[in-house]
């Protein structure tokens, strides 16, 4: 299947071939339009279809050729921002309520897979939290009690993991979690949405939304879907300004594929406690069901979008170390790849009515690294608002919320004056036009006063465009894993040629 977001492939991408989707060449009129053919966008249009309502999705890439193909596929509702953590932020009944819908997440992916007969490599197992190597066992034991304060008895502390190179001191243990092969997955829902009269519309980018009694979803080719109810699930919002965009931040994380010999690591879910912490599991390529090797997947080394200073390839070696350090069976390195992640300032997602807009316009954003539940989420949710049912999370993920709170305030104040001090950028000098810039990388130059992105193709060819981010004018920087300009104050990201890749910007840069 093709990428839409950067030049790195996931082992999920390989061996699968989505089913065949048109690019929009009419108007449309819909019940629902959703825009964005991730998990989010995906699980939403299957339950309404499942409704009896009429849905068009509308995607600018490939099905999910986003950010959905990037994830690790852990299905967990030991989240990562830690129960204790959110019990005091919120209190124990709403912790508890976060805790139940990731719960139900994995509960209705496996009934969907259930009722669709889909082979997707579905299957429950347990999830181990470990220490890192600066952590301490008061770490495992505040978030143990803050488990059992929320009735979840199951969660049990063991002496040391099932794999002891990896950590010699104790785990906690949460049963219960899920895995799959999530394009597997997403490939039968499509063929799943289209069999229920779903239309998906692929390569059919929308750079222009208006709202109101009804909602205008426009795409660069001019072709319009009117629709009753909107859906904007794209990872980040690309149909908001600057909102939502001051709630969140976004972060890019990597991850190792390498192979090991089939069952000589315990088949579960692995994290530390480390910031940012490592997270693991294993996986097997489509088409190598049969083969004596499986892929451990290993994730981490997280930092801002757009502020890795030119390290992004170096990320990936760290994680290799990282990983034959403590798993000696490890062999070649079968795939690396990054993806990103949106943290909201307060740890919860934001899923729900667009704030400021029409109440027929909904969002799905803020996954926090826990993208598969929190897409499954949206989709209950927003098919739950859609059809006027009452849902008990709508409050909790209210992308509207005030969380009143010394922690979110700081993680907000944090968050946005790091965005502010990108603006520096501006007045710090960049290289020089005539230095040399490799072929297939890209470089900041100074021209005047202006910042150019310069990008050298294969052939030695120079392609530039404004440095200046279409969505609030920050300068963007080159992503040397991803081949990408990336923006350092909201994420916006763009092909080498300065064509949209990710929002929040909606514009391609200009050509110069």
């Amino acid at each position: 299947m093709k990428n839409n977001t950067g030049t790195t492939l996931s082992l999920w991408q390989s061996g699968i071939a989505m089913p065949a989707t048109p690019t929009l060449s009419d108007n449309l009129t819909t019940d629902v339009c959703v825009v964005g053919a991730g998990i989010a966008g995906l699980t939403t249009a299957y339950l309404l279809t499942r409704e009896g309502k009429k849905v068009v999705v509308l995607e600018a890439g490939e099905v999910c050729g986003g950010e959905t193909s990037r994830t690790t596929a852990h299905l967990s509702w030991a989240l990562d921002d830690r129960f204790s953590k959110l019990i005091k932020m919120y209190g124990k009944a709403q912790t508890l309520l976060a805790y139940q819908s990731h719960r139900e997440a994995i509960n209705r992916i496996e009934k969907i897979i259930s009722d669709e007969k889909i082979d997707c490599d579905f299957q429950r197992l347990p999830g181990y939290l470990f220490l890192g190597a600066t952590d301490t066992e008061d770490q495992l034991d505040e978030e143990l009690a803050a488990c059992h304060t929320l009735g979840l008895q199951e969660v049990v502390k063991l002496k040391h993991l099932p794999v002891e190179s990896v950590s010699k001191g104790p785990c906690l243990v949460f049963p219960d979690q899920g895995q799959f092969h999530p394009i597997k997955y997403l490939a039968a829902l499509t063929r799943c949405i289209l069999d229920h009269g779903g239309q998906i519309y692929t390569n059919s980018h929308v750079n222009e939304f208006t709202t109101g009694l009804v909602n205008h979803a426009v795409t660069d080719a001019g072709f319009r879907v009117t629709a009753n109810q909107l859906v904007v699930c794209t990872n980040t919002p690309v149909n908001d300004f600057v909102t939502m965009h001051t709630k969140q931040a976004p972060y890019r994380t990597y991850v190792v594929g390498v192979r090991v010999p089939k069952g000589s690591i315990p088949t579960a879910l692995y994290w530390d406690d480390s910031d940012p912490y490592h997270y693991v599991r294993l996986g097997t390529v489509a088409g190598e069901e049969e083969f004596d090797s499986e892929i451990l997947i290993v994730g981490g080394e997280d930092h801002k979008t757009g502020q890795a200073t030119g390290e992004e390839t170096e990320r990936f070696a760290c994680l290799e170390e990282w990983t034959r350090e403590r798993f000696p069976m490890t062999r070649e390195v079968a795939f690396q790849w990054s993806g990103q992640v949106m943290e909201p300032v307060d740890y919860l997602g934001y899923i729900g009515r667009n704030p400021g807009d029409s109440k027929n316009v909904y969002i799905a954003t803020g996954d926090s690294g826990h993208g598969m539940t929190h897409g499954t989420i949206a989709g209950i949710l927003i098919t739950d608002l859609i059809c006027e049912r009452t849902n008990p999370w709508e409050a909790l993920y209210d992308p509207g919320r005030v969380t009143l709170s010394a922690d979110s305030a700081k993680e907000f104040l944090k968050e946005n004056l790091n965005v502010a001090g990108q603006y520096l950028d501006w007045v710090k000098p960049a290289g020089k036009e005539e230095e040399v810039i490799a072929p297939g990388t890209g470089a900041i130059v100074q021209r005047g006063l202006a910042k150019v992105a310069v990008y050298c193709d294969a052939q030695g060819a120079r392609h530039a465009c404004s440095a200046t981010c279409t969505h609030l004018g920050c300068v963007v920087q080159w992503n040397h894993a991803e081949n990408s300009w990336d923006c350092p104050c909201h994420g916006s990201r763009f092909d080498p040629f300065g064509k949209v890749l990710a929002g929040p910007a909606s514009k391609d840069l200009e050509k110069l």
